[in-house]
């Protein structure tokens, strides 16, 4: 069976796959909550009658706000097969966002996680006089819930038209509207086709060298492009999907199923990594000496028996005494963790692959559905440092400037309601120009350097990259957040957010007194030991990248806070602002 629309994915699936009871999986009351495929189609065309019911029309636009769970497929799916559009929003962004979000997009139905969130929107909701019901996933008391529209459409079954409808939707069709701020805090609305994400979740199945018999935790929210897509790549090769409960339990979720899959951010493998080394600072004589000696061997790994034989009898030792707890630790079946969002830090990278923990990473934005570029398991589909080679019928090169353009049928139909900001990014021979600098290297694989409008001129007229800096910086045990910066100043500086929870473990060894985070930070031994840091950094950096000032920050980031996105990337405008006054100190 052919899939030319998203939707086509479910009789694919029944018609290709056997049966299992596991396709989506979310947990309710601290139990896994399974559907087949069978219950799957049948709740989803329920819903579809119900929307038909209550006046839904074509290119009306459908929300959601909520975590990941099973009903959001359903709403999905019943949205794209009657010709509407899916808008998925993070449930963890501002108050503006969301006014701004709601209102842009003229929202007609919505549905939210629950009456939390629906007290959080109730002022936003009263000023949306084109809003015509909300409807809440939880089994809760307040307002109704999504199972009363399942009643609504077994009493008005309308098949034909249901087909009718279908049938009239092509691959070319507007399929959901992405709001999207990436770091600049600028909210835009992307509307991708149906073709943009067949595309993609079709050239990404070379990934997984694994099928119906895997299961995949989705731990990204949602309403991130890239987590989405992954869904349906799941879907397509018939991998159950179990929706993680959040990123605190991902462990213990990861325990319970054993994935063999999932997608995530690089702060979150670095937070695992940071989990990892805590645990080995703990131990002592022999056991630490051991502990660490295994991790500096994974630190050194290549693809392919690349280091040699000398190499491969140190690594099988470190990994049967130590590394092979951290893949037990993930529940001992990972083949691939997808990393996206920014870049990972090879270093990372290395250790993961030598825990027997594969990373495959991979690039891209909402404007194109979203991948370019990914690592894959097929022959010289994975180098370590890239993030792969471009995907089968996208077109990539590199700019003069050094700018990433990418051209090809994953391009988004455009800005919603904005077509000058459309017109913008499309050059006149169609291509994308992302705002990334890269390289392709000799393989085709491509390397991203940095964000266009995050380089900066130092005073002597050297151009500044910040982010793989920061990266380097946010590998240090002892570093939870990073920003670098220097217009026009000698040397650039950095603001550094300190891992509090590593430096109490290490003021407990060293015997530091303190009784708050801004205590503990401005002792000299805590301000020597991120001197320290910085200075390893430096030495792997080139001498116009080298670091001069810093400043500790004490507040912790977070996307609550405005400081970070709802995928957990530094907002680089917020925190220029924010810490405006220490900036100037800093560089004075």
């Amino acid at each position: 069976m052919e899939i030319k629309r998203i939707f086509d994915l479910l009789p694919y699936y029944e018609e290709k796959f056997k049966p299992k009871d596991d396709v989506l999986a979310g947990k309710e009351n601290g139990e896994w909550k399974k559907y087949s495929i069978k219950e799957i189609r049948d709740i989803v065309d329920t819903l579809s009658y119900a929307f038909l019911k209550l006046g839904v029309e074509r290119n009306d636009n459908i929300a959601t706000v909520t975590n990941n769970r099973p009903e959001w497929n359903f709403i999905d799916f019943s949205v794209m097969q009657i010709g509407a559009v899916h808008v998925p929003i993070y449930p963890t962004i501002s108050i503006a966002d969301y006014r701004f979000i709601l209102k842009h997009a003229q929202i007609k139905y919505m549905f939210l996680s629950g009456m939390a969130m629906y007290k959080k929107l109730e002022p936003i909701i009263k000023e949306m006089g084109h809003l015509k019901g909300v409807y809440i996933l939880n089994d809760e008391e307040g307002l109704p819930r999504w199972t009363e529209l399942l009643e609504l459409g077994r009493a008005n079954v309308d098949e034909e038209r249901l087909n009718k409808l279908k049938n009239s939707i092509t691959i070319e069709d507007p399929a959901t509207l992405i709001y999207t701020s990436g770091t600049t805090g600028t909210q835009k609305g992307v509307l991708l086709s149906h073709q943009g994400l067949i595309v993609n979740f079709i050239g990404v199945s070379t990934t997984p060298d694994f099928g119906e018999e895997s299961r995949a935790l989705s731990l990204l929210p949602l309403s991130h492009v890239y987590e989405r897509m992954l869904n349906y790549m799941y879907l397509y090769l018939g991998i159950s999907i179990y929706y993680a409960e959040s990123i605190p339990k991902f462990q213990a979720n990861c325990q319970e199923i054993r994935p063999y899959m999932m997608c995530c951010v690089p702060r979150v493998i670095e937070k695992v990594y940071n989990g990892v080394m805590a645990q080995g600072r703990k131990l002592k004589g022999i056991k630490r000496a051991l502990f660490f000696w295994a991790f500096k061997i994974a630190e050194r790994y290549e693809l392919n028996n690349a280091n040699g034989i000398f190499y491969q009898l140190k690594w099988k030792i470190a990994y049967t005494l130590v590394l092979s707890k951290l893949r037990d630790a993930l529940g001992g079946e990972f083949r691939i963790v997808v990393s996206g969002g920014s870049s990972l830090n090879p270093k990372l990278c290395r250790i993961f692959h030598a825990a027997k923990i594969p990373v495959y990473e991979g690039y891209g934005l909402t404007e194109t559905s979203p991948v370019i570029t990914v690592s894959s398991s097929e022959p010289k589909g994975l180098k370590i440092g890239t993030v792969g080679p471009p995907l089968p019928g996208v077109e990539v090169k590199i700019a003069e400037d050094g700018e990433v353009l990418s051209r090809g049928p994953n391009r988004m139909i455009g800005y919603y309601r904005d077509p000058e900001l459309t017109a913008s990014v499309f050059d006149e021979e169609g291509w994308f120009h992302t705002g990334d600098i890269g390289e392709i290297d000799q393989d085709g694989h491509l390397i991203i350097t940095g964000r266009k409008k995050e380089t900066f001129k130092t005073s002597s007229g050297k151009w500044i990259s910040p982010q793989p800096i920061e990266n380097k910086l946010t590998a240090s045990l002892f570093i939870d957040a990073a920003v670098v910066l220097g217009q026009n100043q000698k040397l650039p500086g950095a603001l550094i957010v300190p891992d509090f929870e590593q430096l109490k473990l290490y003021c407990q060894q060293k015997g530091i007194n303190y009784t708050t985070n801004d205590e503990m930070a401005a002792t000299k031994l805590i301000r020597d030991l991120i001197k320290n840091e910085i200075d390893s950094v430096n030495k792997t950096l080139g001498h116009t990248e080298h670091i001069g000032p810093f400043c500790l920050i004490t507040d912790e980031w977070s996307v609550n806070g405005g400081e970070l996105s709802a995928t957990l990337k530094v907002k680089r405008s917020v925190i220029s602002e924010k810490y405006a006054d220490k900036i100037e100190e800093m560089f004075s």
